[in-house]
């Protein structure tokens, strides 16, 4: 195992909002990573052309990545691996668990639309774990809010502090490039690739004239630049890797434009593979010769011509080598691993080996769940816990047909493992209820219901409630329960409230302030 392999990784998400361009992002890095000839643009969705993340059915029909995925490329001595996370505006678990599984995140923002609120959730997980962030302020060929403007709504929002690593020249049909304060250069938009960069000289002057710098928008940018340097944050690579401060780029994925500058620019500071924690609160280290890693995402079906289950790992430490036995310590026996898979997303190809930093896919009958630590070697130990997420909505669910109950049953339990929905049901009636971080997951199960266990459901939804947990279950009496307190249990049969709203929830601590409550993230 070579160290400088493990130090060329560099594996990341790209978060964003919908619509601000995460998939058109994650084709040009492809694209510049050599691993598909033809960015085929989301816009071309009508003529079948789809991007080649987006997978699923049902992503197909809405345009939106549902599910994550993987893509791995080198690009400059780097192997990249890149996961792919929903965006849209119900986040799923899977969303926030995946950026349990990176070392630096990629925040795409629509420059006319600014922070979006969803984007504040993933945010705070990213904080959660103080892993890098670098933001790409998009769509720059459209007209959008101010640069100055974007950055203080970074700040004030996210509550970080951000360095503009280039500075826009205009914008919309005006946008002529930007100035690269990090590589001190002019790129130029829409020209030749020999005539693409401008140096600058000592004094941030331009080496040769061109007609653009007549313009009262490339004087703005340079007089906003001279703001910058005098007044604006230092650029401070450690403070980038503790995630106090994010690198800020502007351009166009679109159009392609200042993705590739991105890309060099983001290889040299995201962090390598990094330690992971252990339950013993002690750090695992990639450079350990053992093998180790950690299930964070268990997805089914994800070849419709046979049913399958994947578990995606991320790898901590050691060598990965096709045809080894792992042990996983909660179920205390050996597996051997035979059958095991890369992802480019529908081009699936058979690793035989895998390195800190790289996610590979197992094959699963039914032994592995989200959170599983699995270990090469003699040892026995387990990382920390992945976080669960406080689901919001709620709907009861049975199977239309009641003849098909068994498969109905079969189906939740599935989709329940893999994480994306909640199973709770009733105390006495034993009704199954479903808890989700958002509204298309229940979509998502209906059509998945449908298309892989020939099942059709009836959902009644029940709202949104406040969703706590129970500290001391043995206390809890049928006389706290009630139409605003309503008890049910989760899927390990610990008791849950669910209960209207937060005026109901308060009422509850008031009234019964020996009982201890408690929420997940």
């Amino acid at each position: 195992m070579n160290k400088k392999d493990i130090e060329s990784r560099r594996t990341f998400a790209i978060i964003s909002h919908p619509d601000a361009g995460k998939t058109t992002m994650t084709e040009k890095l492809l694209y510049f990573g050599g691993a598909i000839r033809d960015a085929g643009t989301v816009k071309g969705k009508k003529t079948g052309k789809f991007a080649t993340s987006d997978w699923m059915e049902i992503e197909k029909q809405r345009g939106i990545s549902v599910t994550s995925s993987v893509m791995q490329f080198d690009y400059d001595g780097k192997r990249v691996n890149i996961l792919d996370t929903p965006g849209h505006e119900d986040f799923s678990e899977d969303t926030y668990r995946t950026l349990m599984a990176v070392d630096a995140a990629v925040m795409m923002v629509d420059s006319a639309k600014g922070i979006e609120p969803q984007t504040i959730k993933l945010f705070q997980v990213c904080r959660m774990r103080g892993i890098p962030i670098f933001t790409f302020m998009n769509k720059m060929d459209r007209q959008g809010l101010e640069p100055l403007e974007l950055m203080e709504n970074l700040e004030e929002v996210l509550e970080i502090e951000s360095y503009a690593m280039n500075w826009p020249i205009g914008m919309g049909k005006e946008f002529a490039g930007v100035i690269d304060r990090y590589n001190n250069r002019i790129e130029r938009a829409r020209a030749e690739e020999n005539e693409r960069f401008i140096a600058l000289n000592e004094d941030g002057e331009p080496e040769v004239h061109d007609a653009f710098m007549d313009t009262s928008y490339y004087e703005q940018a340079m007089e906003d630049v001279m703001l910058l340097n005098e007044a604006g944050n230092e650029f401070d690579p450690e403070r980038v890797a503790k995630g106090e401060l994010t690198p800020v780029f502007f351009g166009s994925a679109l159009a392609n434009f200042g993705v590739q500058t991105f890309l060099e620019t983001f290889l040299q500071f995201a962090p390598p593979p990094q330690p992971r924690e252990l339950k013993s609160e002690e750090m695992k280290d990639p450079m350990d010769d053992d093998f180790s890693g950690f299930i964070f995402k268990i997805q089914a079906n994800m070849d419709p011509r046979h049913r399958d289950r994947i578990a995606f790992v991320r790898i901590v430490s050691g060598q990965f080598e096709r045809g080894m036995s792992v042990h996983v310590p909660r179920l205390n026996k050996n597996i051997k691993l035979a059958q095991t898979t890369q992802f480019l997303a529908d081009d699936r190809e058979t690793v035989d080996t895998a390195l800190p930093g790289d996610i590979i896919g197992l094959y699963d009958t039914g032994n592995f769940q989200i959170g599983d630590t699995i270990i090469g070697g003699k040892g026995n130990y387990e990382f920390a816990p992945l976080p669960q997420f406080t689901p919001e909505l709620f709907v009861k669910v049975s199977a239309k047909n009641v003849m098909k109950s068994k498969q109905f049953h079969k189906g939740i339990m599935q989709l329940v493992q893999e994480g994306a929905i909640q199973y709770y049901k009733t105390l006495y009636t034993e009704e199954v209820m479903l808890g989700a971080v958002g509204q298309l997951q229940f979509e998502v199960f209906e059509h998945r219901m449908r298309n892989e266990y020939n099942v059709e459901v009836q959902m009644q939804p029940i709202g949104s409630k406040v969703t706590r947990w129970i500290e001391n279950e043995e206390d809890v009496t049928e006389a706290m329960t009630g139409p605003r307190s309503m008890l049910v249990k989760d899927r390990y049969d610990n008791l849950v409230f669910l209960f209207e709203n937060e005026f109901a929830l308060r009422w509850f601590n008031d009234k019964y302030p020996d009982i201890r409550l408690y929420g997940l993230l």
